[in-house]
């Protein structure tokens, strides 16, 4: 398995290559020259076996340089019942006839992040020893939240590695900000960036970018890195937990072996949704995706006219994780969908990069709409889903998955289309509790962020996790606030370059 540039079809890496790197230098992203295919005889095969050996099967297809061993060293280790809070590492809920949520909040840090990043600490490290063994690896990352947290708890002590992250100051929930500042780890870093999420992700490729940031890194012996979905190390685990959500459906007799789903996918960098897609070019049963929005609806609007506009207000949600204007993994989609295209590629994002939008051609906005549906809500609308999900169910769900179910219930309305469908819950209700809090009892409050979590414990008659709990005794050491402009100082500084 070679990859490819989406900005330089002439490219030809390896997996180890591709996932050391983290991006390619000419500000493209890695992908498959050709994607390994699924059968309906595999998907049977997979029903029998745990999460950790559908992840290592599905992973060979893709990382053919690693020993089947090093595949089955990385999903054993990263997989298993001392890291997440389910045998099945990712639960499957049914929320009505027909309808599942797909949990994938079991982990460490309770966001569906943990689902890749606990995979990508061993991919790294396997990866650097064979394409880079004498160097140490500096992982950048840009989180809105989640991000963030997850590849902190990833990479925290992980020998010949640092990770610095950076995040908007005021574009996360306080339990999120508290959960990166207060993080151990004697290689990790955390900085505030004074704008929103887009500042910080454009900043830290700006600085993958910068040759004199790079050359004074190799003179140190170090070299660059990333955790954001930015990394093919980061994507392709996601690819396996639609599989797997397939095979449990399967398994438990809801559907048929070959019968298509709908998938259903909050997201607002593209990533998640994106991985659902490729489950689906290598042979998953997909009718229709589903990407949900909130008032950020950038990609709601690509979606239904072909035009990217970035050139719009950015909106402070309750739903943070999604407050994005710019996609990054829309790039691989586009790449996919332009057949390998690169010179399109690099038109259409110069043009955003100049003018902050572009349109694509007629072919691949018909594509666009065989495949996906855009939908998106408001901050009120979202409350209102949660509210109605608890009341109607009994079940507590977070700001995001209630944006999915919202615009699925509006897909739903628009298309009369009952096809079985999983939707993606991307996030531990308690790590948003002040606005699921005041979603149930439709009172702001004004407590305390853990007096919140113990609130809607009390009220929910769910327990929050140990975890998110116990944020509240923890010693915050990490206070810094920079600007967009300073953070290539910031991290020299703390790399101790000079």
């Amino acid at each position: 398995m070679q990859y490819k540039s989406t900005r330089d079809s002439s490219l030809r890496l390896n997996a180890a290559e591709v996932i050391t790197a983290g991006i390619s230098g000419d500000g493209g992203l890695f992908v498959p020259e050709t994607l390994p295919g699924l059968t309906a005889d595999d998907i049977a095969a997979l029903t029998k076996k745990s999460y950790a050996q559908r992840a290592e099967f599905i992973l060979g297809k893709f990382l053919t340089d690693f020993t089947p061993e090093e595949i089955r060293y990385c999903t054993e280790h990263a997989y298993n019942d001392e890291k997440f809070d389910s045998e099945k590492i990712a639960e499957l809920s049914r929320l009505c006839d027909g309808t599942y949520l797909l949990e994938l909040w079991h982990g460490p840090t309770c966001a569906f992040k943990d689902m890749a990043l606990q995979l990508l600490p061993y991919l790294l490290t396997t990866s650097a020893k064979k394409a880079a063994a004498d160097k140490e690896i500096v992982i950048l990352v840009a989180t809105s939240g989640d991000t963030g947290k997850a590849a902190l708890e990833g990479f925290k002590d992980v020998d010949k590695t640092k990770i610095i992250v950076f995040y908007p100051e005021d574009g996360v929930s306080k339990v999120q900000k508290r959960q990166m500042t207060t993080q151990e780890g004697s290689n990790v870093s955390v900085c505030a960036i004074r704008g929103n999420f887009d500042d910080a992700q454009t900043g830290v490729k700006r600085i993958f970018a910068d040759a004199e940031v790079g050359r004074r890194l190799a003179d140190a012996n170090m070299m660059f890195s990333s955790a954001n979905s930015i990394n093919w190390g980061r994507l392709v685990p996601q690819i396996v937990y639609y599989i797997s959500a397939y095979c449990e459906l399967v398994s438990d007799g809801e559907i048929q072996n070959g019968e298509p789903v709908n998938i259903v996918v909050p997201t607002g960098n593209f990533g998640n949704i994106l991985a659902a897609y490729y489950a689906k070019k290598m042979g998953l049963p997909v009718a229709k995706f589903i990407c949900a929005s909130n008032a950020n609806n950038v990609l709601t609007d690509f979606i239904r006219t072909g035009v990217y506009d970035r050139n719009r207000p950015f909106h402070t949600t309750i739903s943070p994780s999604m407050d994005i204007l710019i996609s990054s993994n829309l790039e691989r989609l586009l790449y996919d969908m332009a057949d390998g295209d690169d010179a399109v590629i690099r038109g259409w994002f110069a043009s955003l990069a100049s003018d902050g939008r572009y349109e694509v051609s007629d072919a691949v906005k018909q594509k666009l709409s065989q495949e996906f549906y855009g939908g998106y809500c408001n901050d009120e609308e979202t409350k209102a889903t949660i509210k109605h999900i608890f009341d109607k169910y009994s079940y507590l769900c977070d700001s995001h998955t209630a944006v999915a179910v919202k615009v699925y219930e509006d897909y739903l309305a628009q298309t009369g289309d009952y096809t079985k469908t999983i939707i993606a819950s991307t996030a531990n209700p308690f790590k948003f509790a002040g606005s699921v809090l005041e979603a149930v009892t439709g009172a702001a409050s004004d407590a305390d962020e853990f007096e919140q979590v113990r609130a809607l414990s009390r009220i929910s008659g769910v327990e929050a996790p140990k975890q998110l709990a116990e944020l509240e005794n923890k010693t915050v050491r990490f206070d810094a606030v920079v600007s967009a402009e300073e953070m290539a100082r910031t991290v020299l500084e703390n790399l101790g370059i000079k």
